[in-house]
């Protein structure tokens, strides 16, 4: 499944934050303002890395609710008396 590419409006705040941090820490490194294409850059791995984690964890989500799907009991054999009133149609 193809997931679409993630933007910084549907981040939640704290991965905003992040990825601001990690600008500030490049800009800092490089000890002038990005350019464009640098700032663009940081964006695209950070964004990577973000789609990355939420695949796994909606991999995880799947896997544990496929686990606690019910399923019925093979063995047992259907039971007409337990499934029927004993006093019958009023």
């Amino acid at each position: 499944m193809a997931q679409t590419r993630l933007t910084q409006k549907e981040m939640t705040e704290s991965e905003q934050r992040e990825l601001k941090t990690l600008l500030d820490r490049a800009r800092i490194a490089h000890g002038r303002p990005l350019s464009n294409s640098e700032a663009n850059h940081v964006k695209k791995e950070y964004i990577d890395k973000l789609m990355a984690q939420r695949e796994t964890a909606m991999k995880k989500a799947r896997q544990v609710k496929k686990q606690q799907a019910y399923k019925p009991d093979e063995n047992a054999t259907f039971s007409w008396s337990g499934n029927t009133s004993p006093r019958g149609k009023r």
